[in-house]
């Protein structure tokens, strides 16, 4: 016999999307009426207005959120992509949302209320999300991947409150490059340069054509009338296939070559291919001395931009491009410097080698200079003992490189980024803005900013320049945009979303570990923080909690004090 409560439990699998507006507390501290005013007519103008028109159901709403019933996950995101679109188009007032999307059974009740883990999951992707993203779970995913014009970043696996197994999630990034229809121009041509082969099948000079191929990434980026693929992604790319690699990056063209070294002859060879149908537009073979790479350099910059964008634009490339050396070998030591890993201390020193030999072969390269004034930087941080005098030597440095080289980005983000460690903060900002500049197109100098607006306390604006870069390149992934982001997170004090973002860290430096253990230590789970901390220890014996913290560059105060705070309660001293 059938229990009669059994009888008003109804099942069904339905997309479910939950949406809450961004610091709503602090909002109404400020205006409640307003804040209220403004709540009620996002959802009267906005929210309700394009569930409808995608069939799905308002379920309920509360103080600051709203949670939606669709029958299908390609209307629910749909729906939440038209309403982020819309909000972010109304200046009249600063509201932000966060939406998480899940798919799964849910229980209905009488009153129309919905329950379950389909439900619990889209709330939790909710709560993580940055301010003004749309997160969605694997089984979202894995519906609409290849049904929406969208990309979308894998956040990986994420363990959520209440929910006993992780969750996959990922974040919507935004719309794909569209190809366009055969004869229509595209209104930014697109392009992909592939490292250029080491034509002479030596592994240990591979840091030469990898070093050129980033050049050529670099001076391309320059231009606004490009959309260039960063180099991160590129040699991601090395081996694949052209066509099917057009279709992965959404680019219209592909830059492929090699560079073969014989005494003081180079031999450059380059070949710029359509990336749907992999036919041949130009192709090019340069025998030169290894006085005149760089002119290969600027040539080759001027020959792409020309063909692809025009020649009025390509006439400027050269006037553009920063010094070059003064000869092939200090170049050469520059980039043996720049092939060693970051965050190994014995691959650091030699890299630090590297760049002061290049510095004694040619005086005047700034990029030379650049490069070591970073590292020494780095001693400096890592070091909670370390004397100031350590990082003026690395400010003169910097200086010197930018005076050197005032067009080279890499010379003027490194002398933004010591003046963010001087706490010089009107001109860092003003020397990232510059490097900027310089490279409007390169997702790394985009996500710099975002770093920057980290330390300047200003998160929410950190988490959309850090999406931005992954907007202009979905694959852009260097080791420390996971991490840095989480930073963003911890200092407005969302320390669920924190330790995710610092999670992903695929090298896991010292100070990585330094934040999970502030984190955990905040949200109390005292035993994983514990083991964080033994692993800094470990590293860093000297380590205290003040010491690290009057070397993280913020400007506002209340920013040192919580990471203070999270490191002692995780057991540092000091």
């Amino acid at each position: 016999m059938t229990d009669p409560q059994d009888q008003k439990v109804q099942r069904r699998l339905a997309a479910v999307f939950a949406a809450d507006v961004v610091g709503f507390s602090v909002l109404m501290g400020q205006d409640e009426e307003g804040t209220l005013a403004a709540i009620k007519s996002l959802r009267r103008e906005v929210i309700e207005p394009k569930v409808g028109a995608h069939h799905g159901r308002v379920v309920k709403t509360t103080g600051d959120g709203i949670l939606v019933e669709f029958s299908s996950p390609i209307e629910a995101v749909r729906c939440a992509v038209e309403v982020q679109q819309a909000l972010a188009a109304r200046t009249s007032q600063a509201l932000q949302l966060r939406i998480g999307i899940n798919l799964g059974d849910i229980i209905l009740d009488e009153d129309g209320d919905i329950y379950g883990d389909g439900v619990n999951v889209a709330a939790r992707l909710e709560q993580i999300a940055e301010p003004g993203a749309i997160w969605v779970s694997g089984k979202v995913y894995e519906e609409v991947r290849d049904k929406l014009s969208y990309t979308f970043a894998d956040r990986g696996e994420q363990t959520v409150k209440n929910i006993a197994r992780p969750v996959r999630v990922y974040s919507l990034l935004g719309e794909k490059r569209q190809h366009g229809s055969p004869g229509e121009k595209p209104s930014k041509p697109s392009i992909a340069v592939l490292p250029f082969a080491n034509a002479d099948d030596n592994p240990g000079q591979r840091y030469f054509s990898d070093g050129f191929t980033e050049d050529i990434i670099v001076e391309l980026s320059r231009f606004r009338q490009l959309a260039v693929v960063s180099g991160s992604t590129s040699f991601r790319f090395r081996n694949a296939d052209v066509r099917s690699l057009g279709k992965t990056l959404g680019v219209l063209f592909i830059l492929e070559g090699g560079v073969r070294q014989r005494g003081r002859q180079i031999r450059i060879s380059c070949q710029l291919l359509d990336a749907l149908s992999g036919e041949h537009i130009w192709t090019e073979r340069f025998d030169r001395d290894e006085q005149e790479i760089f002119e290969v350099q600027d040539q080759l910059v001027q020959v792409i931009v020309g063909t692809l964008v025009g020649r009025v634009q390509a006439a400027g490339a050269e006037r553009a491009r920063s010094k070059p050396p003064a000869n092939l070998a200090a170049y050469e030591c520059v980039l043996r410097g720049n092939a060693l890993p970051m965050g190994d201390r014995q691959a650091e020193a030699e890299a630090r080698r590297w760049y002061r030999k290049a510095i004694r072969l040619d005086p005047g390269y700034g990029r030379a200079y650049a490069k070591l004034a970073h590292y020494l930087q780095l001693e400096w941080f890592r070091d909670v003992n370390a004397p100031d005098a350590l990082l003026k030597r690395a400010f003169e440095m910097a200086q010197k490189a930018d005076a050197l080289a005032p067009n080279d980005p890499v010379c003027v983000n490194i002398l933004g980024w010591i003046y963010l460690q001087r706490r010089e903060f009107a001109l860092a900002e003003q020397y990232y803005q510059r490097a900027l500049d310089l490279n409007p197109n390169d997702p790394e100098q985009i996500a710099y900013t975002g770093v920057l607006k980290t330390f300047l306390g200003e998160s929410d604006q950190a988490l959309a320049w850090f999406e931005r870069a992954r907007l202009l390149d979905p694959f852009f992934d260097p080791s420390w945009y996971w991490p840095l982001q989480g930073v963003a997170h911890f200092i407005a004090h969302r320390f669920e979303p924190a330790i995710s973002a610092l999670s992903h860290s695929p090298t896991m430096p010292m100070w990585v570990k330094a934040y999970l253990a502030a984190a955990h230590a905040l949200v109390g789970r005292s035993e994983q923080s514990r083991e964080f901390a033994a692993l800094v220890i470990r590293e860093a014996p000297t380590f205290s909690a003040s010491g690290f913290a009057n070397k993280e560059p913020y400007r506002r105060e209340e920013d040192s004090e919580i990471l203070i705070r999270g490191l002692r309660s995780a057991g540092f001293p000091g």
